[in-house]
């Protein structure tokens, strides 16, 4: 069982590297990491942390963050900030990015891929015949190098993809096995996946005028998630948007986004 100096050896580290607030995770923790310590030879959890810590940019390292980050997404989930995509956003970007055909959307953490690659066929329900005129293609980032490795394979079971309407699951899923789907290669051309860690200063060249950061910020504290947000603002495009998981709220008093209802932010 782990120590309580030892549990607390963790969270520091882990909100440390990722923001991420385990302190009321006690379970979790212990549930995750000690069949891990077990297997691979750990006589404690100070040992296995002495190996992380010496090595932030290790195997161990990774796996840590790898085991101790949630990462549950379906497809479809919170559907309806697709729709106001399409409804709402989409016809007035074709307008504005008329002449650069240039469209930026970040998915922050994309875990299995089921976010980006929804966001990936509502694009080209919409842009249709013309999307190769477009540059849509959507950056998809996790800290978990475990889960961006099954999304980029884009293979599901079919109960995984269950959930899409017919004509998605026909047009851009193969079956591949007994029980599962890959996604088309002409689909998972659109979606650049990618290790990020939200901590770290970002790197991207141009702002973006859509933002996913789902069901993400209810894992930081109030002072992690008010400098992520501000990043998050300066990275936006002016009238960008930002969607939040729809059991969050972006503290508007705290930052300059404007409220455009529940879950969706525009700079």
């Amino acid at each position: 069982m782990i120590t309580d100096s030892e549990f607390h050896r963790v969270v520091t580290y882990v909100k440390r590297i990722s923001g991420i607030d385990l302190s009321e995770k006690r379970v979790l923790i212990n549930g995750r990491l000690k069949n891990y310590l077990l297997r691979n030879g750990y006589n404690s959890y100070n040992e296995y942390m002495e190996k992380v810590e010496r090595d932030p940019k290790g195997k161990e390292a990774r796996n840590l963050i790898n085991a101790l980050t949630t990462n549950h997404t379906y497809f479809m989930r919170e559907f309806e900030h697709m729709e106001f995509m399409q409804r709402e956003i989409l016809p007035k970007l074709k307008v504005k990015e008329a002449t650069r055909r240039d469209l930026r959307i970040w998915s922050g953490a994309s875990s299995t891929g089921e976010e980006p690659y929804t966001i990936a066929m509502v694009l080209r329900d919409f842009f249709g015949m013309e999307q190769p005129k477009w540059d849509t293609k959507i950056l998809a980032t996790d800290i978990s190098t475990k889960v961006l490795e099954h999304a980029s394979k884009g293979k599901y079971l079919s109960e995984q993809i269950e959930p899409l309407p017919d004509r998605w699951r026909k047009k851009y899923f193969k079956k591949v096995g007994e029980m599962e789907y890959q996604a088309t290669q002409e689909l998972r051309n659109e979606v650049i996946f990618r290790q990020f860690n939200l901590m770290n200063s970002f790197p991207f060249r141009k702002p973006f005028h859509v933002i996913f950061l789902r069901n993400v910020m209810i894992y930081f504290d109030d002072d992690t998630k008010r400098q992520l947000l501000r990043k998050i603002y300066d990275f936006l495009e002016p009238g960008g948007y930002l969607f939040v998981g729809t059991t969050e709220a972006v503290d508007r008093k705290g930052t300059e986004f404007r409220y455009v209802q529940p879950s969706i932010y525009q700079k």
